[in-house]
């Protein structure tokens, strides 16, 4: 018997295996470790927790403020939290098919619902999502570092702050020196597991970013000197009502972690904890997104930028406000740096299944590896130094990529039903979730295209 309906052609029987090596890129499990998993008696609840929650808070937490600032405080949140429900609603139909048919990744899973095309459309939506995100951290790391002038006004960056404006801490040098120094090293590594301990470093990191902004903001509130928020969107007119549109895909791509579900569902010993696992880290996510979000926007008011990393190189208002602007920043940028290279690892294996399926595992090819690794990084920074701001990268990613990976391939798979498990309610559910996808992302596209146009007509 084959997996999904009872009766699959031989070609796709004698393609299950096929399948299951082109789509190891969505399963971070490397074949060389194949044998030590026999040994594994299971991750940990809270291991499993950690991993996917490092998984979802990235770049994205640092466009949430701007968010919050443009639908106003209540409907901000109210979007976080129902974005989270639907991705928690999302995840859980593709853990349902998965465990229903034994399947272990992603691309499998898309692959037996709709073929060779269906594994191929989920790899270069992986591929585009991850290459988006990367150029957003590469953005995040040049606005700090070398400064911002997107909105008009200068927002130093910290070099600059320390030692003036010079060609060394200019963005693009500093940028290739990162690349150069930073992220060639670490993208170079084979396995995924050696970048472990850098995971973990990472989230104590951003937790230091979190914790610091909310005190700040909370004591500007105590003392008075706190810009009172606005509670809802300020509309003067249509245009007006696109332009919110455009905060959609920025909480799309702020809880993109479904490429990275099965490699954890794979490791726990009890797979009946994926869905308590899924909830409690989009619990904790969320609660540090409307903390994040809240604070900053509470901090910066209507200055609030859409990389709120850039706003820390103004005065507090508080003691030592310069330092405590450059412990933010200077945290949050070394998260970034450290997370880089799990989602380029990804990204890597993603192009090279799309580009060499027939080909032997990457990692066994040192030519393949290098010339691939080498194109995206070169690929990545040049984006980086063009792209004004990592609002634009997300608006293209989260409009596109992520919202495939993300609500619209899941709530295919379940109106598929190629395991005849999907019940009345998740098919009334994946419906709503293409409509709501499909209708905010385009009205997204076009305000975002509309204000692009109308940027160069003015300039």
């Amino acid at each position: 018997m084959g997996i999904g309906d009872g009766s699959p052609s031989e070609t796709q029987h004698a393609a299950h295996k096929e399948k299951r090596d082109e789509t190891t890129p969505l399963l971070p499990l490397k074949a060389e470790e194949e044998d030590r998993i026999h040994e594994f008696n299971g991750a940990s609840f809270s291991g499993a927790v950690f991993n996917l929650s490092t998984t979802i808070v990235g770049a994205g937490i640092m466009a949430l403020p701007a968010s919050i600032k443009m639908l106003g405080i209540i409907p901000g949140i109210l979007m976080i939290i129902l974005v989270a429900l639907l991705t928690e609603a999302s995840i859980d139909m593709m853990v349902r098919c998965s465990h229903q048919a034994k399947i272990t990744s992603y691309g499998w899973l898309m692959g037996d619902s709709f073929g060779q095309w269906g594994r191929i459309a989920l790899q270069a939506s992986v591929v585009i999502n991850n290459i988006g995100v990367m150029i957003v951290y590469m953005i995040i790391i040049g606005d700090v570092l070398s400064g911002t002038s997107t909105t008009g006004v200068h927002h130093r960056g910290i070099f600059e702050g320390w030692f003036g404006p010079h060609l060394w801490n200019s963005r693009p040098v500093v940028l290739l020196a990162t690349t150069i120094f930073v992220f060639a090293p670490l993208v170079s590594f084979k396995r995924l597991d050696s970048l472990r301990y850098t995971s973990a470093l990472s989230v104590a990191l951003a937790v230091v970013f979190v914790v610091i902004t909310a005190g700040i903001a909370i004591l500007r509130l105590i003392e008075g000197t706190a810009e009172i928020p606005k509670l809802f969107p300020e509309i003067h007119e249509i245009n007006s009502i696109w332009e919110l549109f455009t905060a959609v895909p920025v909480l799309v791509t702020a809880y993109i972690c479904h490429y990275n579900v099965h490699s954890i569902d794979n490791e726990l010993e009890d797979r009946s904890q994926t869905k308590p696992i899924v909830r409690t880290s989009l619990a904790l996510c969320s609660s540090v997104y409307v903390a994040t979000s809240f604070f900053a926007y509470l901090l910066f008011g209507e200055a609030t930028l859409s990389d709120v990393l850039a706003n820390f190189d103004s005065d507090l208002h508080i003691p030592f406000s310069s330092v405590f602007n450059d412990i933010v920043r200077v945290s949050y940028v070394v998260h970034v740096m450290l997370v880089f290279p799990i989602v380029f690892f990804a990204l890597r294996l993603n192009l090279d299944g799309l580009l060499f399926p027939t080909s032997r595992h990457i990692s066994h090819d040192n030519r393949r590896f290098t010339i691939i690794t080498v194109s995206l990084l070169v690929v990545i920074y040049l984006a980086a130094n063009f792209i004004p701001s990592i609002w634009d990268a997300f608006q293209f990613t989260g409009a596109t990529a992520a919202v495939l990976i993300g609500f619209i391939f899941p709530a295919m798979i379940i109106l598929r039903d190629s395991y005849g498990i999907a019940t009345k309610r998740d098919k009334v559910l994946a419906v709503t979730m293409i409509v709501l996808a499909v209708l905010s992302n385009s009205v997204a596209l076009y305000s975002d295209a509309m204000s692009i146009f109308y940027r160069k007509v003015e300039a």
